[in-house]
């Protein structure tokens, strides 16, 4: 007998559906009143294929600071992908589900003394680094590490660059931090750099890859002579209107023209290109006021209506100041041949600086109108708080039925996991203290499947 908690619940879906009517659905059954979310694995999967499909020689290491939804992480585990880590929480994190440690890689270049203590007495063996602080540090406490160095490359334009912050020089700095590794009798295993999160130039793969050739050549020459691994990075573009297909065919010549030989092993730090457009987020307007301002040179005045939902910059849209996003507003309800009339969305804390979308234009909401925001899986879950007292969206994960049969395969779970079931409807919290539900081990003989609605019960571990 198996208990399983509400949270990982997975809707199996049969028949037409999408994000939004799932929503839509559970918007319906008039019990919902917090925000929440719509994870469909599925996505997930088309992109892991994708990403094998376009760029055959790298292998993903999931960035794990863009969402450590365990429902998403497992998924990733169970389709082989690989986990960048940064702390030590990172790493238990993903070892829990069962990854082993060499499939992990302990991407922080400035990591601190417990969690370097951590990686090693748990088998984490490939850190980066970029300074000689840092040679010293892995000297002290996982001198049988094997080391990448970090070098700095930036994109030309990217949504977060993260240059300021990390990487060594390649030129001025690199040959001399891979001279005293090899002379603190320290392992340099291959070199690694970060373009910037959301990176909007490709080209960039270029350079960096060929400043990796040369530090390859350059450790050769100072002792390094088992240098194998390059490491891309992130930048991957993840919204549902995006490809990587450009940066794929950057990469794929760079590494052709400078890396031929298949014994390098070549890996990359996607986060936001697996996340963010697997998770639809919904929340409701629960008040609104009308305000007038004079428009700028102007004796006009104009009327704009603020509107107040029940998530914001404290939750989930702590992206809109962390993470630079320019998110969209969509109504649930339609609204045909109404006019776009100007607004401004704001979120429920009592805090001036809870701004959502400072001016949109929009069709006139009523209050309890529900609005749906796409691709909201990326640098939104794991920085969002319950900050006055309201809740972090709970997340509802859906899988279509044909994807489910052959993805449930890949997981360790028996059918012991699944159970039939009705509409995943309800508030986000129990309103009496019932008991969870309790799994029996249904049998359901072959060509006998009820086909109503199915819920996949997942015991993270």
């Amino acid at each position: 007998m198996k208990v399983v908690e509400e949270e990982q619940r997975i809707r199996v879906m049969e028949g037409p559906w999408d994000a939004v009517s799932v929503i839509r659905e559970i918007v319906e059954s008039g019990q919902q009143e917090d925000p929440f979310y719509v994870f469909d694995l599925g996505e997930v999967v088309a992109r892991y294929h994708k990403w094998k499909a376009t760029m055959p020689r790298v292998e993903p290491f999931y960035a794990v600071k863009c969402n450590d939804d365990k429902l998403l992480l497992t998924t990733l585990a169970a389709l082989g992908t690989g986990f960048d880590c940064a702390s030590r929480a990172e790493i238990e994190t993903v070892q829990q589900l069962g990854v082993r440690p060499e499939r992990i890689i302990f991407a922080n270049p400035a990591k601190m003394a417990s969690h370097m203590r951590h990686a090693a007495a748990a088998g984490v063996r490939t850190v980066t680094f970029d300074s000689e602080t840092e040679l010293m540090k892995l000297k002290q406490y996982m001198p049988e590490a094997k080391l990448v160095i970090r070098i700095r490359c930036d994109a030309a334009e990217a949504q977060c660059p993260l240059g300021i912050k990390f990487g060594c020089d390649p030129v001025a700095d690199a040959p001399r931090l891979l001279k005293l590794a090899a002379v603190l009798q320290l392992e340099v295993v291959g070199v690694s750099f970060h373009v910037g999160s959301g990176a909007r130039e490709t080209a960039v793969y270029a350079r960096a890859i060929h400043f990796a050739r040369a530090l390859f050549d350059m450790g050769a020459c100072v002792g390094h002579v088992g240098m194998r691994l390059v490491d891309l990075g992130g930048g991957f573009p993840g919204n549902h209107d995006t490809s990587i297909d450009e940066v794929a065919e950057v990469i794929n010549e760079a590494l052709e023209l400078h890396f031929p030989e298949r014994s390098v092993q070549v890996i990359a730090e996607p986060g936001r290109y697996f996340a963010a457009a697997a998770y639809t987020l919904a929340a409701v307007v629960h008040s609104k006021r009308e305000v007038v301002s004079k428009l700028e040179d102007s004796d006009v005045a104009e009327t704009s209506t603020m509107y107040y939902i029940n998530d914001g910059v404290y939750g989930s849209f702590n992206c809109v100041l962390y993470d630079h996003q320019h998110v969209v507003a969509e109504p649930l309800r339609e609204h045909d041949d109404e006019p776009l009339l100007p607004c401004s969305i704001w979120g429920p804390s009592c805090d001036s600086l809870d701004c959502v979308i400072t001016d949109t234009r929009m069709p006139p909401l009523a209050v309890g109108e529900w609005l749906v925001f796409r691709d909201m899986g990326a640098y939104t879950l794991p920085v969002a708080s319950p900050f006055n007292g309201f809740p972090v969206p709970r997340v509802r994960a859906v899988i279509d039925h044909g994807l489910w049969g052959i993805v449930k395969e890949l997981w360790p779970l028996t059918e012991g996991h699944f159970m039939i079931g009705g509409r995943m409807t309800g508030p986000q919290r129990e309103a009496s203290p019932s008991p969870p539900p309790v799994l029996l081990e249904p049998h359901i003989p072959n060509g006998q499947q009820n086909h109503r609605a199915l819920f996949v019960e997942c015991a993270l571990k």
